[in-house]
C-alpha cells in the first residue's frame, strides 16, 4: 500500500525591514505575515522578550495553538464516532519553553480542555477518548518534548 502524505504551504513574509536591513540587532523589526491561500493573513513577530510585538502572534504561541487545536478536532471526531456528545470545548493551553542559555526550545505543553458532555454520556469514555486523541494528533506525533492533557468534564444540562 502506498504511503499517503499531505502537504501544506505557507508564506512567511518578512515586513520588519526599517530601512537598514539587518545591519545591527537593533535595528530591524521581528514583524512579518504568514499567509496560506486566500485565507486571513496572520500577523506574526517574535516573543516581546526577543523584541518582538506583543500584539502579534509569535512562533512559541502558534506551535502552542496547532497542539490544542490539533487534539480539539481529533477528540471531536473520536467523541462523534464514540457516541459521546460534547456541546462546549475550551482549552487553557501552556507551554513551557526553556530560556536559550538553557538549550531554548519547548520542554512541555499541557493542554487543559474543559469539555461539556450531555448528560448520561460515559464518563470514563469520555475521558479515554483525550488518550486517543493524543495518540493520533499529527502535532503530537511530530514533535520531542511531551504533550499532557489534563481534561476537566461537565455534564450539559
Amino acid at each position: 500500500m502506498a504511503k499517503r502524505e499531505h502537504i501544506y504551504e505557507v508564506t512567511v513574509a518578512w515586513t520588519g525591514d526599517r530601512g537598514a536591513g539587518t545591519a545591527d540587532y537593533r535595528a530591524y523589526g521581528r514583524e512579518h505575515a504568514i499567509r496560506a491561500g486566500t485565507k486571513s493573513e496572520i500577523a506574526g513577530s517574535a516573543d516581546p522578550a526577543f523584541r518582538g510585538d506583543a500584539d502579534r502572534w509569535n512562533p512559541e504561541e502558534l506551535m502552542l495553538a496547532a497542539a490544542s487545536a490539533c487534539h480539539k478536532l481529533w477528540y471531536l471526531h473520536l467523541a462523534a464516532e464514540a457516541g459521546v456528545v460534547v456541546s462546549r470545548y475550551e482549552d487553557a493551553a501552556q507551554g513551557f519553553v526553556a530560556d536559550a542559555a538553557a538549550g531554548g526550545g519547548f520542554s512541555r505543553i499541557v493542554l487543559r480542555p474543559k469539555v461539556t458532555i450531555r448528560a448520561g454520556d460515559d464518563l470514563g469514555l469520555a475521558e479515554r477518548l483525550h488518550h486517543q486523541a493524543h495518540a493520533k494528533c499529527n502535532i503530537a506525533n511530530s514533535v520531542n518534548f511531551p504533550i499532557l492533557c489534563e481534561p476537566t468534564f461537565l455534564r450539559a444540562p
